[in-house]
């Protein structure tokens, strides 16, 4: 059983991409229900509360770090094996609100994801810094955008050429593990544009086989860590 929750709140598009546009949050008296993409996959954004998808959410961040609190508390998830939460790049507001409103649940950790080129491992490098700061576990960084293999000729090209070493060589320096790299494949943009799922849509693709061992590799460290905090209790 997996909950996703969004707190991009400024611009909130896992609606659009798990094709759940136009769904609206329903409440039951356990509370907010979560909109169900599958039986064991549901998700709550704040999309789901805006009129259209077009309307822009101009809130300061008490506002914000409030509507975040709410998710937590008032959404009725039931038992769930999994609470993924996507959060807008950078380290603001929402960031510092996740990591507090669940300090008391021992959080496994974050999953940070950059492009090869220097200026996305720049804001990355503060990302990193900050999950230190806040004592938040990093399971590792997911390189995207990483090569181009072309589908006839399986050629592959860097269209953004990692200058300085890419996430390999960040890793490297700062200590963290590599989860993995994930070529461009146009389907991608298109499967998340039509709200499918990119892995059903083209199994045999590069990205796909690399999409799963980044989850096989999570989930390792996922067991590993409950182990860990089982023998601590």
């Amino acid at each position: 059983q997996v909950a996703l929750l969004d707190i991009d709140i400024c611009g909130p598009s896992i609606p659009k991409m798990m094709g759940l546009e136009g769904e609206q949050v329903h409440q039951s008296g356990s509370g907010w229900s979560p909109v169900y993409v599958e039986e064991n996959l549901g998700v709550m954004s704040v999309g789901f509360l805006l009129s259209s998808p077009d309307d822009a959410v101009i809130w300061r961040g008490p506002k914000k770090n409030g509507l975040i609190k709410q998710f937590l508390r008032d959404v009725d998830w039931g038992e769930v094996d999994y609470l993924i939460v996507d959060t807008p790049p950078g380290t603001s507001d929402e960031h510092l609100s996740i990591v507090q409103y669940l300090s008391a649940t021992h959080i496994d950790g974050a999953v940070i994801i950059t492009t090869p080129q220097e200026v996305s491992l720049q804001d990355v490098r503060k990302e990193i810094n900050f999950c230190r700061k806040v004592k938040l576990p990093i399971i590792g960084v997911v390189e995207n955008m990483s090569s181009f293999v072309c589908p006839k000729c399986k050629n592959e090209s860097q269209i953004f050429p990692p200058t300085t070493g890419g996430a390999e060589k960040m890793c490297q320096n700062l200590n963290v593990s590599l989860l993995g790299k994930v070529p461009l494949d146009p389907q991608i943009g298109k499967s998340c544009d039509r709200g499918q799922s990119f892995l059903a849509e083209a199994p045999e693709s590069p990205a796909t086989l690399s999409y799963r061992n980044i989850i096989q590799r999570i989930q390792e460290y996922c067991e590993q860590h409950h182990l860990q905090e089982e023998k601590i209790m």
